[in-house]
């Protein structure tokens, strides 16, 4: 009896052992089956994007030579430019244009009348861009320097165009007109710009250059979009760091406005990078006083400790982290100081009366240097 439950026991054992191989082939053959399913899912996406794209690649009738008018209006960013391409029937794709034309590192696109035919190549639609020249002479230009506030470039337009600096500077805060700027320009300007708090939307969006203007009277539009489309042409560029460093354009233009506003000609502007980096790492207060200034909303030579209290959410002395937007237009090397920093261990600067700065470790040692440098 005791050797008869002793053999089904094994044969027990024996039919679950095989019942398992079963499952698992089943569960193998399914496994392979998804994984071949999904390798070809994959390897057919990919191929269909690859033959898309080269098809894009392509002109959009190799035998069509006839020539169509392609208007490119003045302050055209290249995201405008591929979509009238698109519309005109020269090209196939606004994305596919816009994203070869980044890789190739494409810019400087002149405005104007085109005569393109949809039998152009890119690189021939390129050049054409580039070398078009615009019939009518430049009329005036218009310069706006760095580290300028939205109220200065507003008297600059006004001082160089028959326009009414609060003309100029009411449209630039007008919201009918910004949202149409937004839809213009959606990569630079987003709806951080109107969050709570923000004095002024187009505040450092209008970027730091010489501007050619080819009418006797251009209208404020037409002179703010030729700046707004630099801004979002320069910000594209740095995509990828703005990505690693988790930035938004408005973050990156805020933190560079900063730097713009602390830097002088003597300093590596990197290193004002680092200190605003390291005082945000320890969570301690930015403490500028350019935006005291800006929460003033006047221009000083020196910053009183009774300024230093004004109740103001752009004020980095009562509250931590970046102002709400940006102070002023930052240039180039400012952005990429706020990309880039300088490692360092300092947490205070100091600019003296020869335009030096001088950065220290400790509060003791920006004390010292303080009573050296600065008299009262």
């Amino acid at each position: 009896m005791a050797s008869e439950e002793k053999k089904s026991k094994k044969e027990y054992m024996r039919e679950k052992m095989i019942e398992r191989q079963q499952e698992a082939k089943v569960v193998r053959k399914i496994v392979f089956i998804i994984s071949s399913v999904l390798c070809l899912l994959i390897v057919g996406t990919l191929t269909g994007g690859y033959f898309y794209i080269k098809n894009a690649l392509q002109p959009v009738d190799p035998d069509n030579k006839t020539e169509k008018k392609v208007e490119i209006p003045i302050g055209s960013s290249v995201t405008g430019i591929s979509q009238i391409l698109e519309e005109n029937g020269i090209i196939k794709d606004a994305k596919v244009f816009k994203y070869y034309v980044k890789f190739k590192n494409e810019s400087e696109f002149m405005a104007g009348e085109y005569s393109m035919t949809p039998a152009m190549t890119f690189p021939e639609i390129i050049e054409s861009l580039k070398t078009g020249k615009i019939e009518e002479e430049v009329v005036f230009k218009i310069t706006i320097p760095e580290g300028k506030q939205l109220s200065e470039i507003a008297t600059i337009i006004g001082e160089k165009t028959d326009h009414d600096v609060d003309e100029v500077f009411a449209q630039l805060n007008d919201e009918a007109f910004i949202n149409k700027m937004m839809q213009l320009y959606p990569n630079l300007l987003t709806n951080e710009i109107f969050n709570e708090n923000i004095k002024y939307p187009l505040e450092g969006y209008l970027f730091p250059a010489t501007y050619p203007y080819y009418k006797e009277e251009p209208s404020i539009e037409e002179i703010v979009t030729v700046m707004l489309a630099k801004s979002e042409e320069v910000i594209e560029q740095y995509t990828g760091p703005m990505a690693e460093m988790e930035y938004t354009p408005h973050q990156l233009l805020t933190m560079a406005s900063l730097i713009e506003e602390e830097a002088t000609e003597q300093v590596e502007r990197d290193q004002i990078a680092s200190v605003f980096y390291n005082r945000m790492d320890i969570d301690m207060p930015l403490q500028t006083d350019p935006t005291v200034l800006y929460a003033l909303g006047e221009h000083k030579d020196r910053v009183l400790y009774e300024d230093l209290e004004v109740n103001d959410p752009y004020n980095t002395y009562k509250n931590k982290g970046l102002t709400p937007g940006p102070i002023a237009n930052a240039g180039v090397s400012s952005i990429e100081a706020a990309l880039y920093p300088a490692e360092t261990d300092f947490l205070y600067f100091l600019a003296t009366g020869a335009g030096d700065v001088l950065f220290s470790k400790t509060l003791d040692e920006h004390n010292r240097k303080k009573a050296e440098h600065i008299t009262n």
